[in-house]
C-alpha cells in the first residue's frame, strides 16, 4: 500500500499540468463554469513548483530552475519538456481567450521558467542534462525544498549516452515556445537545433537508466523526433524539417499505425493533428506533400473518432460515466490531452468549413 501511495505521488505533477491543458481547451467553449478561476489556480501551481536559486559563486553546472515533478524534488526532463510544449501550444491556439481571462502573463511566465531551465541544461552542443535528483531516495522523505537532504545527482545525455527522445521533446518545447515569444525571444531555438545521438534515454545501460521506473520512454524516440521536426518547421518555416516529417513518416511510425493515447511518452496523435492542419493551411505550399499529409490526417481522425466512440469497433475504452479510460495510473492525463486535441481540431474544422471523416469515410459534423 505504501509503495502504491508513493507511485501515486510521483505522478501528481503530471496530473496537475494535464488538468491545465484540459482547462485551456475548455475555457473558450463554455461560460457555465468558472474556468477562469480554475485556470488562475492551475498557473499558480507552476509557481509553487519552481526550483529555487543557487548562490552566485556556485562552481558546478547550474541546473537551478525548471519544475519539480510532484511532492518530491526530482526534476525529470522528458515530462517537463512536454509540459512546456503543451503550455506553449495552448497559448498559440488560445492566446486571446487566456488573455481575456487575465492569465496570459502568468502563462507566459510559466513557459519562460521552463525554457530558461532548458537553455541552462544544454551546456554544450551535444550535452543535455536530463534529470536532477533520484526518485528512490527522494521518496523516502517528504520535505520542503529548503530542507532537502536527498541526492541531487544529475544525469545527462551526450555522444556516449543516447537520448533522442529527451532531446527531441526539448527541441519541440523550445520551438513551440519560440512561436509564443517570437517578437522578444529570438534565441530560444539555438539549443533546439543541436544534434543528438540516436537512442532512448532510459536504457538500463544507457544515460538515465534510473528513470525507467518513473518515466520510461515506452514509445521509443521516433515519435519525439517527428514531433520535434514538425514544431521546428512551424517555428522556422525551413523546409528541411518538413521533409524530415515526410520522408520519415512511415519508418518512424507517423502514418503506419493508429494511436489511442497522447501523452508525455506518446506524441503521435499530436503530431498527426498538426500535420493535418498543414494540409489545409497554405495548401499550395504543401501540395507536393499532400499524399503523406493525407495519411497523417487519416491517423489523426482515427484517434479522434476512437475517443468519440465513432470508430466502428476500435473505440478507446470509456468508464460507465463516459470518461476515456486508457490505464489505471494517472488516467486523467489521457482525458485532458484528448480533450485538448479534440478542441483544437474541432476549431480547425469549423474555421475551414469541414467535417470530421469517420474511419469508414462517412462525414460526421
Amino acid at each position: 500500500m505504501e509503495k502504491k501511495r508513493k507511485q501515486h505521488q510521483s505522478f501528481r505533477f503530471a496530473q496537475q499540468w494535464r488538468l491545465l491543458v484540459l482547462i485551456l481547451s475548455l475555457i473558450s467553449a463554455s461560460q457555465a463554469h468558472n474556468y477562469t478561476d480554475a485556470l488562475s489556480k492551475s498557473l499558480l501551481y507552476f509557481e509553487a513548483q519552481r526550483s529555487g536559486r543557487l548562490p552566485h559563486n556556485q562552481r558546478v553546472v547550474d541546473l537551478v530552475g525548471g519544475y519539480y515533478d510532484a511532492g518530491d524534488h526530482v526534476k525529470f526532463g522528458l515530462p517537463m519538456a512536454f509540459t512546456v510544449t503543451m503550455l506553449s501550444w495552448g497559448v498559440i491556439e488560445y492566446r486571446n481567450e487566456i488573455g481575456s481571462a487575465g492569465e496570459l502573463e502568468h502563462a507566459l511566465e510559466a513557459i519562460k521558467w521552463g525554457t530558461d531551465y532548458f537553455i541552462k541544461a544544454h551546456t554544450s552542443p551535444n550535452v543535455l542534462w536530463a534529470e536532477v535528483g533520484d526518485g528512490d531516495t527522494d521518496h523516502y522523505c517528504w520535505q520542503r525544498p529548503e530542507d532537502m537532504t536527498t541526492s541531487r545527482q544529475a544525469y545527462k545525455v551526450d555522444e556516449s549516452n543516447p537520448g533522442s527522445d529527451l532531446a527531441g521533446e526539448t527541441a519541440a518545447a523550445m520551438a513551440a515556445a519560440s512561436i509564443v515569444f517570437r517578437k522578444n525571444k529570438p534565441t530560444l531555438l539555438s539549443p533546439a537545433t543541436a544534434p543528438c545521438p540516436t537512442g532512448k534515454y532510459d536504457e538500463e545501460e544507457g544515460s538515465v537508466g534510473v528513470v525507467k521506473k518513473y518515466y520510461a520512454s515506452v514509445s521509443g524516440y521516433m515519435d519525439e523526433l517527428l514531433w520535434a521536426a514538425l514544431w521546428l518547421y512551424k517555428a522556422t518555416d525551413r523546409e528541411e524539417y518538413l521533409k524530415y516529417v515526410i520522408t520519415k513518416a512511415h519508418c518512424f511510425g507517423g502514418i503506419g499505425w493508429a494511436i489511442s493515447e497522447f501523452s508525455w511518452d506518446v506524441k503521435y496523435a499530436g503530431l498527426q493533428i498538426i500535420a493535418s492542419q498543414l494540409l489545409m493551411e497554405e495548401k499550395h505550399k504543401h501540395k507536393k506533400y499532400s499524399h503523406i499529409l493525407e495519411k497523417y490526417r487519416s491517423k489523426a481522425e482515427f484517434y479522434l473518432c476512437s475517443c468519440l466512440r465513432k470508430s466502428n469497433g476500435s473505440d478507446v475504452d470509456h468508464t460507465p460515466g463516459g470518461l476515456i479510460y486508457i490505464r489505471q495510473w494517472n488516467n486523467m492525463q489521457y482525458v485532458s490531452t484528448a480533450a485538448f486535441l479534440l478542441t483544437v481540431y474541432s476549431d480547425f474544422l469549423r474555421n475551414s468549413n469541414q467535417n470530421l471523416s469517420l474511419p469508414w469515410r462517412v462525414s460526421w459534423p
